[in-house]
């Protein structure tokens, strides 16, 4: 909607739009406007086909440079079996990545299937009902309770009108609605233009009529859709980290490949240089890089992930996105919707002011208590099935108090049976019935405070009726004041006896000469259990930031409940009028200096979380309506509400929260930060065990010694690139986690010390291998024969290299903690893997297998030297390790 409608009187807008309120559009005109329009519904952007999906899997640096290698063992090695194994593992990351991405196209179709069925419009002078999909602008549509609003609206009528916006602006009760113009000097926020009907929203009370004035995606819900498909598809932290780690990779181990080809042709005898020569070093290039790329990594990654959703699912939190369970880990901040994400999005009672006193709602009230009754009797609330409260929220809150105290408010309905009323309208702002008494009527009514007060004549005290003075209405006032300070909605109660009914029920009879009997405050209240959330987030260095469409008292008010700032702090609450004032560069160099956001729109939330992200911060963004979906994915990590969420909410999520409950997000975030942890101790035992193979392989090379075949390294990859890896995944959450500060945006899978040890303890493996083939050329029964040693030694080299890593993996169940603790073999999964790698590992000194692998069997001293090895790389990690502790490099 690009016109500011709401600032123009319905004439000129009914003249803008070339219509009548009296008839409506023609057929005709209808018809054209149709054509030229399109139809009332939501348009998305072109799907990207599975095959396409599938072939950008294919576009990884390192993934190209797999497939290469794996061709040319292939081609020109005709090492048939390392290739397919390649290609098979590439291939099934592939599958596994078109799976995983659950895009956004879901929270479109959401949206569109949100449109009501039918419109009830005027046309050609008549009223007729017709599909809402054919509404156009300039049609005259016509509202009442239980309707949702097909189109934008401007309303030229409304009649006690009450529309629930909460899902398109946050609030958490019904707007009363008016036809009057508002000021055009400035922007009015959403939830403040009271002359609009907004499509899909609903109409819960009273009734009315507007012109269309926005259709498809020129309606609010429009630009929330138009949002949803300009959004840029946010990259995560792991997939950042992921994509940078394998060019790193790659670059690094095909210089080292060139160098080791270059090297190799050049120390051979000038005689020697001929093609064979020059295929035989392209092999060991070729061996080299399998050796060192870490095929089994992407596979491994995801399996760690999908086991993270697992446990995430346990704790009521399910993951649409694998690489959101790392993310969340990595949060600095959250973005969190108010009503009905930290607070329970449903009016409740928590203050009743009668006979001069403030009383908490749990205290307890007479049945026959003034104030009560006007809460119970001036209501239009449907008691269904014994108990289920049907009607506007504000009214409901006031019979489930009713139902707290025990009373038993059928009874009270029968005993008072409503003869007459005066409906509510939003210009008195009150409403009145009249119920029988005996003989006697009992006027009851409820409404703004200080409408009433205007009518009120008389005031009960300890059971006494008199005449009310002007400074008790001035106490009530304050007493007003007060309770609206703490974010209260505040209503008004009066009474009165009358001997007989009226015989025209009007505000100027019925609501005259009241008596008053009391002042009800409600509030949307906090979760229970968000106020710890929050601490707890804060704990963990995550702060977090409430975005609202409810005014800024109220948001104000529960932001201080709920610990997200302290009492007073004004100048950390920021509206969305003027926030609108701010420049983007202020507003992103000062985006921290705010906690609290009120009276916002879409808009308003997508440019909050990208200041954010900005100042290079990873948002996470709460949110369970229409509203929230553009921010949703805007951020780093959207978070729906899996039981108030609207479908289009939860379509647009990385998460969804099964609960509803913030505390769960604190539980997803130490699940994340666990995965994450995991994932950095499973890359530094691939990496450091890769470097050992590569350092292995190299120093081999130049030193002129017999080189490890390409399928000898495979099998080691395959053995022990899998399953330890693996079960690091699955190693449990370390103590303190939640202590911790965010890692931070820039931080990789290489911080905290982890590139470091990848270096040394990659030596250190390569040093203890070489030196097991050094002495493996002087031990075993084969010492007098030197072609039978040089093959026991490589043998040696072999299952060294193999065994090593098993015992490296022990080492990397902490990165910086010693191993020898009473929780280093908690992890049955960890010490299953271990064991059954073992054994496969050692499978290749079985007769039968020995020719496959070309290999020797080994003798005792021999095994002894491979085991000394093992048990050396261990030990001396955890030396190195206790001096790291002393330093304070933990």
């Amino acid at each position: 909607m690009a016109e500011k409608y709401y600032t123009e009187s319905v004439p000129d807008v009914e003249k803008a739009l070339n219509t009548s309120l009296a008839d409506g559009l023609s057929d005709s005109e209808a018809k054209a406007r149709l054509e030229k329009y399109g139809p009332n519904a939501l348009a998305s952007k072109k799907k990207r086909s599975m095959f396409m999906r599938f072939i950008d899997q294919f576009k990884d640096f390192m993934i190209i440079v797999l497939i290469i290698a794996a061709i040319l063992s292939g081609v020109l090695a005709h090492e048939w079996t390392d290739a397919a194994i390649i290609m098979i593992v590439v291939i099934l990351n592939a599958i596994l990545g078109v799976f995983q991405e659950a895009r956004s196209e879901a929270a479109i179709e959401a949206l569109k299937e949100m449109a009501t069925p039918d419109a009830h419009v005027r046309r050609n002078g008549a009223i007729i009902t017709i599909p809402s999909t054919e509404l156009v602008p300039g049609d005259i549509v016509l509202l009442e309770a239980g309707d949702v609003v097909p189109a934008d609206l401007r309303l030229n009528l409304a009649r006690s009108l009450k529309i629930e916006e909460s899902a398109l602006t946050g609030e958490s009760v019904p707007v009363e609605k008016d036809a009057v113009t508002l000021s055009g000097d400035k922007d009015i926020a959403l939830g403040d233009r009271v002359n609009m009907a907004y499509s899909n929203t609903n109409v819960t009370y009273g009734r009315g009529e507007g012109i269309v004035v926005g259709t498809g995606m020129t309606t609010e819900v429009g630009k929330i859709a138009t949002m949803l498909n300009d959004a840029d598809e946010t990259d995560t932290p792991l997939k950042h980290n992921l994509n940078q780690l394998g060019k790193t990779l790659t670059i690094m181990i095909l210089a080292i490949c060139v160098i080791v080809f270059i090297v190799g042709v050049l120390k051979a005898n000038p005689a020697d240089r001929n093609s064979t020569l020059m295929i035989n070093m392209f092999l060991v290039a070729i061996s080299l890089a399998v050796a060192a790329i870490p095929e089994g990594l992407p596979a491994i990654v995801t399996i760690i992930l999908a086991l993270g959703t697992q446990a995430m699912a346990k704790h009521k939190a399910i993951v649409r996105k694998l690489p959101a369970v790392e993310t969340l880990g990595a949060t600095d901040i959250i973005c969190s919707d108010k009503t009905g994400t930290l607070t329970q999005n449903r009016m409740t009672v928590e203050k009743v002011f009668y006979d001069g006193e403030v009383h908490d709602d749990a205290q307890k009230i007479a049945e026959t208590n003034p104030a009560l009754l006007s809460m119970v009797l001036a209501n239009d609330t449907k008691i269904e099935n014994g108990g289920d409260l049907l009607g506007d929220p504000t009214e409901t809150a006031l019979i489930q108090y009713a139902f707290d105290h025990d009373i038993d408010v059928q009874a009270m309905l029968d005993k008072y049976k409503r003869v007459q009323e005066v409906p509510f309208d939003s210009d008195r702002k009150l409403m009145s019935t009249v119920n029988k008494d005996g003989d006697k009527f009992y006027v009851a009514v409820k409404g703004a405070p200080d409408m009433l007060l205007k009518r009120i004549t008389k005031i009960e005290r300890n059971g006494k009726i008199e005449p009310v003075t002007d400074q008790e209405k001035q106490a009530i006032l304050e007493t007003n004041k007060n309770m609206a300070k703490q974010a209260l909605r505040v209503l008004g109660l009066a009474y009165k006896e009358v001997d007989h009914v009226y015989n025209d029920p009007t505000t100027d009879n019925v609501e005259q000469d009241l008596i008053f009997a009391g002042l009800v405050g409600m509030i949307d209240p906090e979760r229970g259990e968000a106020k710890a959330a929050v601490a707890e987030a804060k704990s963990a260095g995550i702060r977090t930031v409430m975005i609202t469409g409810d005014h800024q008292t109220t948001a104000q008010a529960i932001a201080e409940r709920l610990g997200i700032i302290q009492k007073g702090q004004d100048n950390r609450v920021l509206t969305g009028a003027e926030l609108d004032k701010l420049s983007d560069e202020y507003f992103i160099k000062h985006v921290q200096d705010y906690s609290v956001y009120a009276r916002v729109s879409p808009e308003h939330k997508v440019r909050i979380v990208k200041a954010w992200q900005a100042n290079d911060k990873i948002v996470a963004m709460t949110g369970d309506g229409v509203n929230d979906a553009p921010s949703l994915k805007q951020a780093d990590i959207g978070i729906g509400m899996g039981i108030t969420g609207t479908e289009v909410s939860k379509g647009a999520s990385d998460m969804v929260l099964a609960d509803d409950n913030f505390a769960t997000i604190v539980e997803a975030v130490k699940q994340g930060r666990k995965v994450f942890s995991n994932i950095q101790k499973a890359i530094l035992y691939l990496m450091s065990c890769n470097v050992g193979e590569v350092l292995t392989v190299f120093m081999m090379t130049m030193l002129g010694w017999d080189i490890l075949a390409p399928v000898q390294l495979l099998w080691i990859n395959l053995v022990t690139d899998t399953l330890p890896a693996i079960a690091l995944g699955v190693e449990p959450v370390e103590e303190g986690i939640m202590k911790r500060k965010p890692r931070g945006k820039k931080s990789n899978f290489f911080s905290g010390g982890v590139a470091s040890s990848i270096i040394y303890q990659g030596i250190l493996e390569g040093i203890l291998v070489l030196g097991a083939y050094q002495i493996g050329l002087h031990v075993g029964p084969h010492v007098d024969n030197p072609t039978m040693q040089h093959g026991d030694a490589l043998t040696m080299a072999f299952l060294t290299l193999g065994l090593i890593q098993l015992f490296h993996a022990i080492n990397s169940k902490y990165i910086h903690q010693s191993i020898f603790s009473k929780h280093t073999f908690a992890n049955k999964w960890f010490n299953g893997a271990i064991i059954i790698a073992a054994l496969i590992m050692s499978a290749v000194e079985l007769p039968f297998m020995t020719k496959f692998f070309d290999v020797t069997e080994l003798d005792g001293a021999q095994w002894l030297v491979v085991l000394i090895a093992g048990i050396c790389m261990i030990l001396i990690v955890e030396i190195v390790k206790f001096f790291q502790r002393k330093a304070g490099k933990e």
